[in-house]
């Protein structure tokens, strides 16, 4: 085997990127990151492909301090394949937070690292990615309409970033970090707001566009403002005004969250795939 490390983004796309094309909506995620690493989004990505004979066997990518993003191309040597590419990550003396890819890939390569590397393994969310080709038009509506977040909101929403980062168990942004980041996503008008009685009750964000696709994320509502549809009338909508656009929307699901997987599955979205993001612990 041949481990292959890129520091140009177009370079290692020119590589990965007609395998991943293949399954654009599984691989969303990998694509979309690769994506913004081709805009310069991110500094010093880690880009790397596992090779043989001139063939594809796996490919990963990261981006700190989010974790190690995995394809396993030939599942059928992804033990062999996983010992051989954790020995060249600790070659390479790279800090991995964690792993987040299909459930398989990430398990198997979660057991193996945490063994030799000494850590331990922390389970922080068991997804399902979900795909939208056309929105069920019969979903019960709650009262009040969805708008682009301005710059008026960004106090709040920077407020709801937090919040969802504890409720999905992701590590806690700076505020300066949040700041920029919610300032950008507004700029580029990237946040959709349902409000009802002059209220903003939910949000969600479009995220990670590419030719064919996009991805709902950031879908957040406050505790005292959940149970009422609001989440699932916006992000119908919100679907809706996407695929003007694009061929499909995805998203992440929390699958211990019974209710959140009923609302999307209700909205149209099918489950095309299970992850699973595991941190790494000393």
């Amino acid at each position: 085997m041949e481990f292959t490390t890129f520091t140009d983004a177009d370079e290692f796309s020119a590589v990965v990127e007609p395998y991943i094309l293949k399954q654009e909506d599984v691989f969303s995620l990998f694509l979309g990151i690769l994506q913004a690493i081709k805009l310069g989004k991110y500094d010093n990505p880690f880009m790397a492909t596992v090779e043989e004979k001139g063939e594809l066997l796996a490919i990963v990518q990261m981006t700190l301090p989010h974790p190690i993003n995995l394809i396993i191309i030939e599942e059928t040597r992804i033990d062999e394949i996983i010992t051989y590419l954790i020995k060249q990550l600790r070659l390479y003396e790279i800090d991995i937070p964690g792993v987040i890819s299909k459930k398989v890939w990430a398990k198997t390569f979660a057991n193996e690292w945490a063994t030799v590397a000494g850590e331990k393994e922390l389970l922080l969310m068991e997804q399902g990615l979900y795909r939208l080709d056309e929105v069920n038009e019969k979903v019960e509506m709650s009262s009040g309409s969805w708008r682009f977040a301005v710059e008026e909101d960004c106090t709040l929403i920077e407020k709801w970033y937090s919040l969802f980062e504890e409720d999905a168990n992701l590590p806690k942004s700076e505020p300066q970090a949040v700041q920029e980041r919610v300032s950008t996503f507004v700029k580029e008008r990237e946040v959709f707001l349902w409000e009802n009685e002059d209220k903003v009750v939910s949000m969600m964000k479009k995220a990670r566009p590419t030719k064919n696709g996009v991805t709902v994320s950031l879908v957040f509502t406050p505790a005292e403002e959940r149970k009422k549809g609001y989440a699932r009338t916006l992000v119908m909508l919100g679907s809706k005004e996407l695929l003007k656009h694009y061929d499909y929307c995805v998203l992440y699901t929390d699958m211990l969250n019974p209710t959140s997987n009923k609302i999307y599955q209700e909205i149209g979205y099918k489950k095309i795939a299970d992850s699973v993001h595991i941190g790494f612990v000393k």
